[in-house]
């Protein structure tokens, strides 16, 4: 049996998927903390564990993301945009654009029938524009993170917010508090406005269906059902959206084991 793993090492989760024909035969996630060495250690460890396995059982290793330079156990390097459109791809076929809402920005790309990115564009380095948005007003409220979707679709009176800027509607969301407006109310009024952002960039790459989103906002269901009301389009959603690009990055050290096998057996 041959094994691979896709390792993507990102500014705030890291995640491993380990493969074997080109099935899922387990995957991890976990914070990156500060130290993306031992991070990265760490949380292939974890995924190996669960596959009962070990790095010695793994033929080849595709290693992406903000911190992939420290997972020097990899056998290579792979940009992480070229793993989210293979993973994308590998998930949905039918898939032409794809919304990446990561930690630190959010990103739009336009995918062939091959997984291959053909178009991208992403956010400002600006918090407004991510899901690192979503965690700063979860903290104001004090909220779990994970229950913000839930939560937001009780709303009956979304509240407008006057700025997109994440400093400022911080501030605006403490206001609204003291005048009594509904922590329901406040984080639908918040995914208006991050869905409207993310629309700004979906226009601008041009929608064509169908239509993913992905990365660690994708779990949040209010987000994505504000998403869904903006771009009036029904958006596809990965069972575990955090783990797209190590699974991209898994699929193609699976490519590059089995051509390291057909040379070596063209060599022999």
């Amino acid at each position: 049996m041959v094994y691979v793993a896709g390792v993507d090492i990102g500014s705030v989760f890291s995640k491993v998927v380990v493969m074997a024909k080109g099935e899922i035969v387990s995957h991890h996630i976990m914070p990156s903390g500060g130290n993306y060495k031992l991070t990265a250690e760490e949380v292939a460890k974890k995924a190996l564990t669960k596959a009962k396995l070990s790095f010695k059982d793994i033929d080849y290793i595709v290693a992406t993301g903000y911190g992939a330079a420290n997972a020097s156990f990899a056998n290579e390097v792979v940009t992480d945009l070229s793993c989210q459109g293979r993973g994308v791809s590998y998930l949905f076929p039918s898939v032409r654009t794809v919304i990446d809402i990561g930690g630190q920005f959010t990103r739009v790309f336009r995918v062939n029938e091959r997984g291959k990115v053909t178009a991208f564009l992403q956010s400002e380095k600006c918090a407004a524009g991510s899901g690192r948005f979503l965690q700063v007003i979860a903290k104001v409220l004090q909220i779990d993170l994970k229950d913000i979707g839930k939560l937001s679709l009780k709303s009956k009176n979304k509240v407008d917010f006057n700025t997109g800027c994440a400093v400022f509607a911080e501030s605006e969301a403490i206001s609204r508090i003291a005048e009594g407006a509904l922590k329901e109310d406040i984080l639908a009024g918040l995914h208006r406005t991050l869905a409207a952002k993310i629309q700004s960039l979906v226009e601008r790459v041009g929608l064509e269906p169908d239509c993913a989103v992905v990365g660690g906002g994708a779990k949040d269901i209010g987000l994505v059902s504000s998403l869904e009301e903006s771009l009036a389009s029904k958006l596809l959603l990965p069972e575990e959206p955090q783990i797209v690009t190590a699974l991209g990055a898994a699929l193609l050290a699976e490519e590059k084991a089995a051509s390291i096998k057909v040379t070596n057996l063209k060599g022999g």
